[in-house]
């Protein structure tokens, strides 16, 4: 009898041991839709590794990049069903869930950095509120480079914009080619170079980084730096997946998820720097709007502006006016 009393003690004290040990260590998978070379990708590597050691290991975040785990439609979703436990995805995507997601893509609200994060300052608690009816915890959210206008020919007049075909890709480029003068064509990013060399297509708006990574110099030749809206990719964890960390691993989280926003709206400023000099080495010629242009530019971004906020309402308004009265 005592050798069973033994060994059941000592079966249940290894049983122990085995699950103390299986608990010892937290394994989340991250999904992301960009590829590692890209500066998000690369921020959120960092990020995941300083987590890890803050943590000492504990809480241990596998970034699975490039749509690898799942693609980029699916990751919200994803997260928010705790398939997976955290996650990356361009915040605009969620804009016909509701207008307050839409905001970073205005054009002409917030045309350069320092605007873009003072929009997100003032917007970050309705995002977060928003995405916390859905089960999400907003950890932090980088900007892209801001979208700016290449052209075929120079434009300092508003009214050279007049009948030009430009490349729109959705409702928001389309109407801001309407209020342009120009005219809407819908060319896919594929087809962007080939619609160009035909004349399909004559301006489009896109950011420095798309245009050195396409080569674009090889079909137009002007780039003027609009900025016309940054927008941010969001990253977000699944909240009962985070409130079931220890109270040290959430600190650990936030801390590094602080940081992460830091670092990643200063590479994102590096991004662009770096990618409009490629424009140049590439012989584009780059330039600041004229003031003519700059004005119809602002002109635009008031209509599509009133036009957002009576989508979003009284929340929105709300929102437009802190930015403004910074």
């Amino acid at each position: 009898m005592k050798h069973f009393a033994r060994a059941g003690f000592l079966g249940a004290t290894l049983a122990a041991l085995t699950t103390a040990s299986a608990f010892a260590q937290t394994a989340w998978d991250m999904p992301t839709p960009y590829a590692d070379g890209i500066f998000h990708t690369q921020n959120i590597i960092q990020f995941a590794d300083d987590v890890r050691e803050a943590t000492g290991g504990s809480l241990d975040i596998t970034v699975h990049s490039a749509n690898s785990l799942f693609g980029h439609a699916e990751i919200k979703d994803s997260v928010q069903d705790g398939i997976v436990p955290i996650g990356e995805f361009l915040l605009s995507r969620l804009a016909n869930e509701d207008p307050i997601f839409a905001l970073d893509s205005i054009p002409f609200l917030a045309a350069s950095y320092d605007e873009a994060e003072k929009l997100w300052a003032v917007s970050r608690e309705a995002v977060s509120a928003k995405l916390a009816e859905d089960g999400l915890t907003v950890l932090y959210a980088v900007a892209w480079p801001g979208q700016s206008l290449y052209l075929r020919q120079e434009v300092t007049d508003p009214a050279q914009m007049q009948g030009l075909n430009f490349r729109a890709y959705n409702v928001a480029t389309e109407r801001l080619a309407a209020l342009l003068g120009a005219t809407p064509t819908q060319v896919e990013e594929t087809d962007i170079a080939t619609a160009f060399s035909t004349g399909r297509v004559e301006a489009m708006i896109t950011s420095p980084s798309t245009g050195a990574n396409a080569k674009a110099w090889d079909f137009v030749s002007h780039y003027i730096d609009t900025q016309a809206w940054l927008p941010k990719n969001i990253i977000v964890v699944n909240t009962d997946a985070f409130e079931a960390l220890t109270e040290e691993e959430q600190a650990a989280v936030l801390e590094a998820a602080a940081a992460a926003e830091t670092r990643g709206w200063a590479m994102s400023r590096e991004e662009t720097d770096a990618k409009i000099a490629e424009l140049e080495a590439g012989g584009m010629q780059v330039s600041q709007p004229s003031e003519a242009l700059a004005a119809k530019l602002a002109e635009v971004g008031e209509t599509m502006t009133a036009e957002w906020t009576e989508q979003a309402g009284e929340e929105g308004q709300a929102i437009i006016d802190a930015y403004r009265n910074q």
